[in-house]
Protein backbone atom coordinates (compact mmCIF):
# COMPACT_ATOMS: atom_id res chain seq x y z
CA UNK A 1 0.00 0.00 0.00
CA UNK A 2 1.20 3.75 -1.24
CA UNK A 3 2.20 5.85 1.68
CA UNK A 4 -0.84 8.11 0.37
CA UNK A 5 -2.97 5.45 0.32
CA UNK A 6 -2.38 4.39 4.15
CA UNK A 7 -2.72 7.84 4.94
CA UNK A 8 -6.46 7.71 3.45
CA UNK A 9 -7.27 4.72 5.07
CA UNK A 10 -5.68 5.75 8.54
CA UNK A 11 -7.90 9.18 8.43
CA UNK A 12 -10.96 7.69 6.78
CA UNK A 13 -11.15 4.49 9.40
CA UNK A 14 -13.90 4.90 12.07
CA UNK A 15 -11.91 2.64 14.00
CA UNK A 16 -9.34 3.29 15.99
CA UNK A 17 -7.14 0.67 17.49
CA UNK A 18 -7.35 0.61 21.35
CA UNK A 19 -4.62 0.30 23.47
CA UNK A 20 -4.94 -3.76 23.13
CA UNK A 21 -3.98 -5.53 19.81
CA UNK A 22 -6.35 -8.39 21.40
CA UNK A 23 -9.16 -9.26 22.70
CA UNK A 24 -9.24 -9.96 25.91
CA UNK A 25 -11.48 -12.12 28.50
CA UNK A 26 -12.09 -8.35 30.27
CA UNK A 27 -13.31 -7.06 26.75
CA UNK A 28 -16.97 -8.90 27.79
CA UNK A 29 -16.96 -8.09 31.28
CA UNK A 30 -19.58 -5.22 31.47
CA UNK A 31 -16.60 -3.15 32.70
CA UNK A 32 -13.68 -0.53 31.05
CA UNK A 33 -12.54 -2.72 28.97
CA UNK A 34 -16.23 -3.34 27.44
CA UNK A 35 -17.02 0.07 27.65
CA UNK A 36 -13.88 1.50 25.67
CA UNK A 37 -14.73 -1.88 22.99
CA UNK A 38 -17.94 0.01 22.42
CA UNK A 39 -16.85 3.49 22.22
CA UNK A 40 -14.39 3.10 20.45
CA UNK A 41 -14.88 0.20 17.70
CA UNK A 42 -18.60 -0.37 17.36
CA UNK A 43 -20.49 3.04 17.92
CA UNK A 44 -17.96 4.65 15.09
CA UNK A 45 -18.65 1.47 12.63
CA UNK A 46 -22.06 1.95 12.64
CA UNK A 47 -23.36 5.43 14.59
CA UNK A 48 -26.81 6.05 14.38
CA UNK A 49 -29.42 7.63 16.65
CA UNK A 50 -30.62 4.67 18.39
CA UNK A 51 -27.08 3.52 19.71
CA UNK A 52 -26.69 6.54 21.00
CA UNK A 53 -29.61 5.75 23.59
CA UNK A 54 -26.74 3.64 25.58
CA UNK A 55 -30.10 1.42 26.32
CA UNK A 56 -30.43 -2.38 26.27
CA UNK A 57 -32.49 -2.69 23.42
CA UNK A 58 -33.53 -0.09 20.69
CA UNK A 59 -37.07 1.66 20.42
CA UNK A 60 -37.88 2.07 16.54
CA UNK A 61 -41.18 3.28 14.76
CA UNK A 62 -42.86 0.73 12.91
CA UNK A 63 -46.17 1.23 11.31
CA UNK A 64 -46.66 3.63 13.66
CA UNK A 65 -46.53 1.57 16.29
CA UNK A 66 -42.95 1.96 18.45
CA UNK A 67 -40.92 -1.29 18.78
CA UNK A 68 -38.00 -2.36 21.20
CA UNK A 69 -35.60 -4.88 19.39
CA UNK A 70 -33.22 -6.15 21.39
CA UNK A 71 -30.15 -9.35 21.34
CA UNK A 72 -28.32 -11.06 23.72
CA UNK A 73 -25.79 -14.35 23.51
CA UNK A 74 -25.35 -16.55 26.14
CA UNK A 75 -22.14 -18.48 27.24
CA UNK A 76 -22.46 -19.24 31.06
CA UNK A 77 -20.27 -21.66 32.13
CA UNK A 78 -21.79 -24.17 33.67
CA UNK A 79 -24.65 -24.90 31.61
CA UNK A 80 -26.77 -25.60 34.75
CA UNK A 81 -26.55 -24.00 37.90
CA UNK A 82 -28.57 -23.64 40.95
CA UNK A 83 -31.59 -21.74 40.10
CA UNK A 84 -31.46 -21.95 36.41
CA UNK A 85 -29.36 -22.71 33.21
CA UNK A 86 -28.11 -21.38 29.86
CA UNK A 87 -31.88 -22.39 28.45
CA UNK A 88 -33.75 -20.13 30.70
CA UNK A 89 -30.87 -17.25 30.92
CA UNK A 90 -31.03 -17.23 26.99
CA UNK A 91 -35.23 -16.83 27.12
CA UNK A 92 -35.31 -14.20 29.99
CA UNK A 93 -32.47 -11.86 29.21
CA UNK A 94 -33.49 -10.79 26.29
CA UNK A 95 -37.16 -10.64 27.48
CA UNK A 96 -35.39 -8.68 30.41
CA UNK A 97 -33.69 -6.58 28.02
CA UNK A 98 -36.72 -5.53 26.50
CA UNK A 99 -38.99 -4.92 29.36
CA UNK A 100 -36.06 -2.04 30.71
CA UNK A 101 -37.09 -0.03 27.56
CA UNK A 102 -40.66 -0.38 28.64
CA UNK A 103 -41.59 -2.92 26.23
CA UNK A 104 -43.97 -6.01 26.25
CA UNK A 105 -42.06 -8.89 24.39
CA UNK A 106 -44.04 -10.77 21.92
CA UNK A 107 -41.73 -12.58 19.99
CA UNK A 108 -37.58 -14.17 20.11
CA UNK A 109 -35.42 -15.56 17.73
CA UNK A 110 -32.65 -18.42 18.59
CA UNK A 111 -29.27 -19.05 17.20
CA UNK A 112 -27.82 -22.53 18.85
CA UNK A 113 -24.41 -22.69 18.47
CA UNK A 114 -23.46 -26.57 19.55
CA UNK A 115 -20.11 -28.07 20.13
CA UNK A 116 -19.83 -31.80 18.27
CA UNK A 117 -20.14 -34.78 20.90
CA UNK A 118 -22.73 -32.54 22.97
CA UNK A 119 -24.82 -35.03 24.62
CA UNK A 120 -28.60 -35.25 22.75
CA UNK A 121 -29.70 -35.48 26.82
CA UNK A 122 -28.35 -32.47 27.65
CA UNK A 123 -29.32 -30.32 24.60
CA UNK A 124 -32.98 -31.88 25.00
CA UNK A 125 -32.90 -30.65 28.79
CA UNK A 126 -32.03 -27.08 27.71
CA UNK A 127 -34.87 -26.69 24.89
CA UNK A 128 -37.19 -27.65 27.27
CA UNK A 129 -36.26 -24.78 29.77
CA UNK A 130 -36.26 -22.91 27.19
CA UNK A 131 -39.94 -23.61 26.35
CA UNK A 132 -40.88 -23.17 29.92
CA UNK A 133 -39.09 -19.85 30.29
CA UNK A 134 -40.94 -18.93 27.14
CA UNK A 135 -44.37 -20.05 28.40
CA UNK A 136 -43.42 -17.80 32.05
CA UNK A 137 -42.54 -15.18 29.71
CA UNK A 138 -45.51 -14.82 27.69
CA UNK A 139 -42.96 -15.24 24.23
CA UNK A 140 -42.94 -16.91 21.10
CA UNK A 141 -39.90 -18.69 19.88
CA UNK A 142 -40.59 -17.89 16.44
CA UNK A 143 -37.28 -18.38 14.21
CA UNK A 144 -33.70 -19.63 14.48
CA UNK A 145 -30.59 -20.94 13.45
CA UNK A 146 -28.46 -24.11 14.61
CA UNK A 147 -24.31 -24.33 13.78
CA UNK A 148 -22.34 -27.11 14.81
CA UNK A 149 -18.79 -26.64 15.11
CA UNK A 150 -15.66 -29.01 15.55
CA UNK A 151 -15.21 -30.70 18.91
CA UNK A 152 -13.31 -29.01 21.37
CA UNK A 153 -14.47 -25.32 19.84
CA UNK A 154 -17.69 -24.34 20.82
CA UNK A 155 -17.13 -25.72 24.98
CA UNK A 156 -20.93 -27.77 24.70
CA UNK A 157 -23.41 -24.86 23.91
CA UNK A 158 -23.55 -21.18 23.13
CA UNK A 159 -27.17 -19.22 22.49
CA UNK A 160 -28.19 -16.16 21.08
CA UNK A 161 -31.66 -14.80 21.30
CA UNK A 162 -33.07 -11.89 19.89
CA UNK A 163 -36.20 -10.49 20.37
CA UNK A 164 -38.98 -7.84 19.25
CA UNK A 165 -42.22 -6.51 21.90
CA UNK A 166 -44.44 -3.50 21.66
CA UNK A 167 -43.35 -0.22 23.99
CA UNK A 168 -45.90 0.13 26.49
CA UNK A 169 -45.00 3.64 28.08
CA UNK A 170 -46.06 6.89 27.30
CA UNK A 171 -42.82 8.60 27.66
CA UNK A 172 -39.04 7.48 26.97
CA UNK A 173 -37.44 5.27 28.83
CA UNK A 174 -33.82 5.51 29.11
CA UNK A 175 -30.69 7.19 30.97
CA UNK A 176 -31.08 10.69 29.17
CA UNK A 177 -34.81 10.70 31.01
CA UNK A 178 -34.13 10.79 34.92
CA UNK A 179 -34.27 13.60 36.20
CA UNK A 180 -32.11 15.61 39.24
CA UNK A 181 -33.86 14.54 42.45
CA UNK A 182 -34.70 10.94 41.61
CA UNK A 183 -35.14 8.09 43.42
CA UNK A 184 -33.17 5.35 42.59
CA UNK A 185 -34.82 2.07 43.77
CA UNK A 186 -33.25 -1.55 42.92
CA UNK A 187 -36.01 -5.14 42.64
CA UNK A 188 -34.44 -7.25 44.94
CA UNK A 189 -31.21 -8.37 46.77
CA UNK A 190 -27.98 -8.30 44.36
CA UNK A 191 -25.33 -10.43 43.55
CA UNK A 192 -26.88 -13.93 43.78
CA UNK A 193 -26.42 -14.89 39.88
CA UNK A 194 -22.52 -14.73 40.20
CA UNK A 195 -21.94 -15.93 43.48
CA UNK A 196 -24.35 -19.21 42.54
CA UNK A 197 -22.19 -19.74 39.58
CA UNK A 198 -18.92 -19.19 41.55
CA UNK A 199 -19.82 -21.20 44.09
CA UNK A 200 -20.45 -24.24 41.82
CA UNK A 201 -16.96 -23.91 39.83
CA UNK A 202 -14.94 -23.23 42.69
CA UNK A 203 -16.75 -26.37 45.29
CA UNK A 204 -17.86 -23.81 47.66
CA UNK A 205 -20.57 -25.50 49.89
CA UNK A 206 -23.04 -23.05 51.29
CA UNK A 207 -26.45 -24.18 53.58
CA UNK A 208 -28.71 -23.34 52.17
CA UNK A 209 -27.57 -23.44 48.05
CA UNK A 210 -26.95 -20.57 47.03
CA UNK A 211 -29.56 -20.30 43.70
CA UNK A 212 -29.15 -17.57 41.41
CA UNK A 213 -32.00 -15.06 40.71
CA UNK A 214 -32.28 -15.95 37.07
CA UNK A 215 -36.13 -15.30 35.99
CA UNK A 216 -38.75 -12.62 34.62
CA UNK A 217 -38.42 -8.94 34.95
CA UNK A 218 -41.45 -8.29 32.47
CA UNK A 219 -44.50 -8.49 35.05
CA UNK A 220 -43.23 -5.98 37.61
CA UNK A 221 -42.06 -3.45 34.83
CA UNK A 222 -45.75 -3.52 33.33
CA UNK A 223 -47.40 -2.74 36.72
CA UNK A 224 -45.41 -0.64 37.34
CA UNK A 225 -46.38 1.28 34.35
CA UNK A 226 -49.51 0.36 34.53
CA UNK A 227 -50.17 1.75 37.83
CA UNK A 228 -48.81 4.81 36.45
CA UNK A 229 -45.90 4.85 37.57
CA UNK A 230 -42.90 7.85 36.10
CA UNK A 231 -40.05 5.04 35.04
CA UNK A 232 -37.56 7.40 33.69
CA UNK A 233 -35.43 4.74 33.32
CA UNK A 234 -34.93 0.94 34.46
CA UNK A 235 -31.78 -1.10 33.48
CA UNK A 236 -31.23 -4.84 34.74
CA UNK A 237 -28.19 -5.97 36.67
CA UNK A 238 -26.43 -8.36 34.61
CA UNK A 239 -22.72 -8.06 33.56
CA UNK A 240 -20.85 -5.50 35.98
CA UNK A 241 -23.54 -5.73 38.32
CA UNK A 242 -25.30 -2.89 40.45
CA UNK A 243 -22.15 -0.50 40.11
CA UNK A 244 -21.35 -0.69 36.53
CA UNK A 245 -25.59 -0.16 35.83
CA UNK A 246 -25.12 3.36 37.93
CA UNK A 247 -22.04 4.05 36.40
CA UNK A 248 -23.35 4.04 32.39
CA UNK A 249 -26.49 5.69 33.74
CA UNK A 250 -24.94 8.85 35.29
CA UNK A 251 -22.53 9.04 32.45
CA UNK A 252 -24.82 8.89 29.52
CA UNK A 253 -27.03 11.17 31.61
CA UNK A 254 -24.41 13.46 32.44
CA UNK A 255 -25.58 13.49 36.44
CA UNK A 256 -24.66 12.23 39.48
CA UNK A 257 -25.61 9.62 41.28
CA UNK A 258 -25.33 8.97 45.24
CA UNK A 259 -26.28 5.74 46.83
CA UNK A 260 -26.32 4.64 50.42
CA UNK A 261 -24.80 1.26 50.99
CA UNK A 262 -26.68 0.54 54.45
CA UNK A 263 -29.45 0.36 51.83
CA UNK A 264 -28.16 -1.81 49.05
CA UNK A 265 -29.92 -5.55 49.88
CA UNK A 266 -27.22 -8.74 50.04
CA UNK A 267 -28.33 -11.63 51.43
CA UNK A 268 -25.71 -12.96 54.36
CA UNK A 269 -24.69 -15.90 51.95
CA UNK A 270 -23.83 -13.83 49.09
CA UNK A 271 -21.87 -11.64 51.19
CA UNK A 272 -19.84 -14.11 52.89
CA UNK A 273 -18.91 -15.79 49.51
CA UNK A 274 -17.66 -11.88 48.37
CA UNK A 275 -15.56 -12.49 51.14
CA UNK A 276 -14.14 -15.57 51.05
CA UNK A 277 -13.47 -15.05 46.97
CA UNK A 278 -12.71 -10.94 47.57
CA UNK A 279 -14.96 -9.74 45.45
CA UNK A 280 -17.07 -6.77 46.13
CA UNK A 281 -21.12 -7.71 45.96
CA UNK A 282 -21.92 -4.49 43.77
CA UNK A 283 -20.44 -5.69 40.81
CA UNK A 284 -21.52 -9.14 40.82
CA UNK A 285 -23.82 -9.94 38.10
CA UNK A 286 -27.56 -10.46 38.50
CA UNK A 287 -30.19 -12.26 35.86
CA UNK A 288 -33.31 -11.15 37.44
CA UNK A 289 -33.03 -8.23 39.29
CA UNK A 290 -32.92 -4.03 37.98
CA UNK A 291 -32.70 -0.59 39.32
CA UNK A 292 -35.55 2.14 38.45
CA UNK A 293 -34.97 5.89 38.45
CA UNK A 294 -38.46 7.20 39.48
CA UNK A 295 -40.01 10.83 41.22
CA UNK A 296 -39.32 11.03 44.76
CA UNK A 297 -43.11 10.80 45.44
CA UNK A 298 -44.07 7.72 43.69
CA UNK A 299 -40.81 5.85 45.19
CA UNK A 300 -42.80 4.16 47.87
CA UNK A 301 -45.79 3.24 45.66
CA UNK A 302 -42.87 1.81 43.35
CA UNK A 303 -41.53 -0.28 45.82
CA UNK A 304 -45.42 -1.74 47.35
CA UNK A 305 -45.81 -3.15 43.50
CA UNK A 306 -42.21 -4.50 43.45
CA UNK A 307 -43.06 -6.10 46.63
CA UNK A 308 -45.34 -7.53 45.81
CA UNK A 309 -43.93 -9.98 43.34
CA UNK A 310 -42.09 -12.80 44.57
CA UNK A 311 -38.01 -11.34 43.05
CA UNK A 312 -39.09 -8.08 45.37
CA UNK A 313 -39.04 -9.18 48.76
CA UNK A 314 -36.37 -6.79 49.12
CA UNK A 315 -36.89 -4.23 47.16
CA UNK A 316 -34.87 -1.26 48.28
CA UNK A 317 -34.40 2.51 47.35
CA UNK A 318 -30.78 2.70 47.92
CA UNK A 319 -29.95 6.15 46.77
CA UNK A 320 -30.98 9.91 44.09
CA UNK A 321 -29.73 11.41 41.39
CA UNK A 322 -28.01 14.92 42.78
CA UNK A 323 -28.96 18.14 41.54
CA UNK A 324 -25.63 19.02 39.67
CA UNK A 325 -22.18 18.09 39.36
CA UNK A 326 -20.81 15.97 37.02
CA UNK A 327 -22.12 12.40 35.86
CA UNK A 328 -20.38 10.27 39.01
CA UNK A 329 -21.37 7.95 41.53
CA UNK A 330 -20.69 7.92 45.04
CA UNK A 331 -21.20 5.45 47.41
CA UNK A 332 -22.09 6.52 51.39
CA UNK A 333 -20.29 3.98 53.32
CA UNK A 334 -21.82 2.67 57.28
CA UNK A 335 -19.13 5.02 58.80
CA UNK A 336 -20.78 8.34 56.35
CA UNK A 337 -17.69 8.51 53.99
CA UNK A 338 -17.98 8.37 51.15
CA UNK A 339 -16.11 6.72 48.07
CA UNK A 340 -16.28 7.19 44.23
CA UNK A 341 -17.79 4.11 41.95
CA UNK A 342 -15.75 3.31 38.73
CA UNK A 343 -15.92 0.30 36.01
CA UNK A 344 -14.15 -2.41 36.59
CA UNK A 345 -11.31 -2.32 34.96
CA UNK A 346 -10.73 -6.20 33.75
CA UNK A 347 -13.03 -9.20 34.39
CA UNK A 348 -14.49 -10.34 37.57
CA UNK A 349 -16.39 -12.85 37.43
CA UNK A 350 -15.88 -14.54 33.59
CA UNK A 351 -18.53 -16.25 31.51
CA UNK A 352 -21.69 -15.61 34.04
CA UNK A 353 -24.35 -15.08 31.35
Amino acid sequence: MSEEKAREFELGCPLPVGAHSHVLLGHGGGGKLTGDLIERLFVPAFDNEHLEERHDGAVVECGGRRIAFSTDSHVVNPLFFPGGDIGSLAVFGTVNDLAMCGARALYLSCGFILEEGLAMETLARVVHSMRAAAHEAGVQLVTGDTKVVERGKGDGLFINTAGIGVVESTAPIAPVSIRPGDAVLVSGDVGRHGMAIMAVREGLEFEPVIESDSGCVSPVVLDLLEAGIQVHCLRDLTRGGLASALVEIAEAAGLPIEIDERSVPVIDRVRGACEILGLDPHYVANEGRFIAFVPPEQADAALRIMGSHRSGGQASRIGEVGRSGLGIVTARSPLGTRRVIDRLSGEQLPRIC
